[in-house]
């Protein structure tokens, strides 16, 4: 047995949503991703003096669709402080954020490991701005500043140290994003940024049941940087312990060159940010009536539409998680099992036919122009022998979706 596997590796994230609101978080500026650098600012977000910010209603909204979604405690009552600290990309010298009295309290999020499930314990999601964007890799001798991202509205999910593996980070990081998407409150695009997380880790000999100090990976807005990183960190960190010497708590960076990691600073305390409320925010008080309202109108979630497919519609595991990936195409499977019962059949004709034509067109499922109700007459059709699939795939279907009205 190597040395490695005497020890295990304790994690939990800070995960990062940037929300797909039309504006930022404290003020009319523009969210569109791409724009040329520095457009997407204002006085209000570049924090001018005598400015003033005011809540973004659809920032709240969208917190309480995802607390309701992990099952959290909605707080009817929230607060927001300023979180004091200097950073080259932090325009106001502090972010609005919420520390004392977060939007949702605790919740879980259940993952699929193989054959087995997790549940990863949530300790609390609360509404914050993005800073901007540092950028190091156009002038060789300075760093360029994009302000752009500043302001824009964020969800923070922390967890409890439940991860034990770079593994289960990258399922637990993977569902969530197909769940801000199911919402409709992020477009979880990681490579933008939209979907990103800080993981922090520390490493124990098995059978310990005390947390050591921990190191925060910044910014992992890539799976495969983030196993990278933290199967780095396992062993630097157990490297240490086995000499003897002591894991100091600190923020690093991650270097995909070198695939190693590296302090950035030291990791900062809660009272290093000397947080006070926000005087120019009130609190936000929400209704019953109001918390019910958007209860009532969450969409389906992946995992009821994964059990109803696997249960109901007795499907593989694997047919499940594919129709399951975008709740668009789900809910189009539904409504062709409506119009036939031949649900294996149907899926087999969603995974393949139907796939391959919206990849060869480019189309989302929305804009496709055969209803379930035509795909099921012809799955039918092709079901009772009364046309080969050859001929439907082939040539009926091609005719189709030419003329879907004929």
């Amino acid at each position: 047995m190597s040395i490695y596997d005497t020890y295990e590796t304790i994690i939990g994230l800070e995960v990062h949503v940037q929300l797909a609101t039309k504006s930022k978080a404290f003020c009319a500026d523009d969210t569109t991703f791409g724009g040329a650098p520095n457009t997407h600012v204002s006085v209000v977000s570049l924090g001018h003096p005598g400015t003033l910010p005011k809540m973004n209603k659809k920032q709240v909204e969208f917190a309480v669709r995802l607390g309701l979604a992990l099952n959290c405690e909605i707080n009817p009552r929230n607060t927001f402080d300023r979180k004091n600290y200097f950073y080259a990309d932090l325009p106001k010298g502090y972010q609005i954020t919420q520390d004392a009295s977060p939007i949702c309290l605790g919740g879980s999020f259940e993952i699929k490991l193989g054959e087995e499930k997790k549940t990863i314990r949530l300790h609390h999601i609360h509404m914050e701005e993005d800073a901007g964007k540092l950028i190091h890799d156009i002038a060789p001798n300075h760093s360029l500043i994009d302000l752009n991202r500043a302001g824009v509205p964020l969800l923070e999910i922390v967890t409890e140290p439940d991860f034990r593996s770079a593994e289960e980070v990258d399922v637990f990081m993977t569902a969530m994003r197909q769940l801000v998407r199911y919402l409709e409150v992020s477009d979880g695009n990681m490579e933008e940024g939209s979907l990103r997380c800080d993981c922090n880790v520390s490493v124990r000999k098995k059978g310990d049941t005390q947390l050591n100090e921990r190191c925060e990976i910044k910014n992992m807005n890539s799976m495969r940087y983030a196993r990278q990183a933290i199967k780095f960190e396992q062993k630097r960190q157990i490297d240490l312990m086995e000499k003897g010497e002591r894991v100091a708590q600190n923020t690093l960076n991650f270097d995909p060159a070198t695939g190693t990691t590296s302090p950035l600073r030291q990791k900062e305390d809660a009272h290093d940010y000397r947080y006070f409320p926000e005087p120019d925010l009130c609190s936000i008080h929400l209704s019953e009536e109001y918390l019910a309202n958007i209860k009532n109108n969450l969409p389906p979630l992946p995992n009821e539409l994964y059990e109803k497919f696997t249960g109901k519609y007795g499907l593989s595991e694997y047919d499940a998680e594919n129709l399951t990936e975008s709740l668009d195409f789900a809910l189009y499977f539904e409504k062709l099992s409506e119009s036939t019962k031949n649900y294996k059949t149907s899926a087999n004709w969603m995974l393949n036919t139907v796939k391959s034509s919206l990849n060869d067109g480019g189309m989302h499922i929305k804009k496709f122009p055969i209803t379930p109700k035509r795909l099921g007459e012809l799955i039918i059709l092709v079901s009772e022998g009364k046309i080969n699939r050859q001929a439907a795939t082939q040539q009926l279907f091609p005719l189709m979706m030419e003329t879907p009205d004929l």
